[in-house]
């Protein structure tokens, strides 16, 4: 029987090189975009991974394979070996895009309990949103991201049942969503035109920096035991409704 050790070699050594291009030039461990806080940056680190995990079990398997085939056929030769090798490309691309964090949507949002799931749904759902916001309410959610990572380790220790926490869920996962997706409706041609003294632009901006202050706020005093000083929801209706800066224009239905 012909000795394979020499086309298992090549196979891994294949396998290596496949590793070392998709770690560092674009695979496995390429950020689609900065992640705002550390909760998001901990879901995409599982996702990662995860498809490190895919990729390995695919390259033994191609390895096993090849052996096999090696055993039977007394070797595989140059083309056998460039099968494998290909094989283990075509596995590190799949498993460099695939499978993808899931983004999800507002209604997830809005029926998730538990802290940690809200806090890391709500920071992925605003990665996925910044491509359509303007710069200075990218910086604003990506300053979000910090403070909802603390407000999550608070949350952490109240009871989900108490109205504190459940007035602190509608923020983050219903009026923070609700006011980038009121703006994201409004045609991109009308977005910087001004109107009563002011843009949607602008007004997006306006209203995300007061979401932040009330987010700061509410962690100051979760983390001051003073659940029942809180009064978020009359708080967040005067930002939206309580002036005409205050609140995003809606949208042109005529347009």
């Amino acid at each position: 029987m012909a000795d394979s050790t020499r086309d298992s070699d090549a196979i891994i050594s294949s396998a290596k090189k496949s590793l070392q291009v998709n770690r560092y030039e674009g695979g496995f461990h390429r950020a689609k975009g900065r992640s705002i806080g550390r909760a998001s940056r901990q879901v995409k680190m599982k996702n990662a991974l995860k498809r490190a995990g895919y990729f390995g079990a695919a390259v033994l398997a191609i390895f096993i394979a090849a052996s096999v085939a090696g055993m039977i056929l007394q070797g595989i030769g140059f083309a056998g070996v460039m099968v494998a090798f290909f094989a283990i490309v075509a596995a590190g691309f799949i498993f460099a895009n695939y499978p993808k964090v899931k983004v999800p949507n507002r209604v997830d949002l809005s029926r998730t309990q538990d802290a940690k799931r809200l806090v890391e749904r709500t920071e992925i759902w605003l990665e996925s949103q910044r491509p359509a916001l303007p710069a200075p309410a990218v910086t604003l959610v990506d300053d979000l991201g910090v403070q909802l990572d603390a407000l999550g380790k608070q949350l952490a220790h109240v009871d989900p049942a108490h109205p504190a926490a459940q007035e602190t869920r509608k923020l983050v996962g219903e009026y923070l969503p609700e006011t980038i997706d009121s703006y994201r409706k409004i045609p991109d041609h009308l977005r910087r035109e001004e109107r009563a003294g002011s843009t949607p632009d602008r007004q997006l901006i306006d209203s995300l920096g007061k979401i932040s202050k009330e987010i700061d706020h509410v962690t100051r005093q979760l983390a001051e035991g003073s659940l029942d000083d809180l009064a978020i929801k009359n708080r967040y209706l005067d930002y939206k409704y309580g002036g005409e800066d205050a609140s995003l224009p809606p949208p042109n239905k005529d347009i």
